[in-house]
């Protein structure tokens, strides 16, 4: 494996979610994420990040049988190598550019 950390956000990247926040409530695996994640896994450490209750996640993580291929959960943004994460914009160089992105921002489900 990689000393390579990646940081993957949980909502909207590996479960259902659609901008219904439920604090008690985390939504359905996305299809195809475990499979993303075991490939993911062999190059790389992969640490889930995410705002959400951690107890509340590593049960969803269980639940899914997912939990193997993470080696921590955080709500702060580490130092690594990548992150990946439904709302961001990858900064460019180009403030006009990044404004513009900023105005025409929508997430991949709406």
């Amino acid at each position: 494996m990689s000393n390579k950390t990646i940081l993957i956000d949980l909502d909207g990247v590996l479960n259902l979610y659609t901008g219904n926040y439920d604090k008690e409530m985390i939504p359905s695996i996305k299809e195809g994420a475990e499979e993303f994640l075991k490939k993911l896994s062999k190059e790389y450490n992969i640490k889930l990040f995410t705002a959400r209750n951690k107890i509340l996640t590593f049960k969803w993580l269980k639940k899914n049988k997912i939990d193997k291929y993470f080696t921590d959960i955080t709500n702060i943004k580490e130092p690594a190598w990548l992150y990946i994460d439904d709302r961001c914009i990858k900064f460019e160089g180009d403030y006009s550019l990044l404004e513009k992105q900023i105005n025409t921002f929508k997430t991949w489900y709406k």
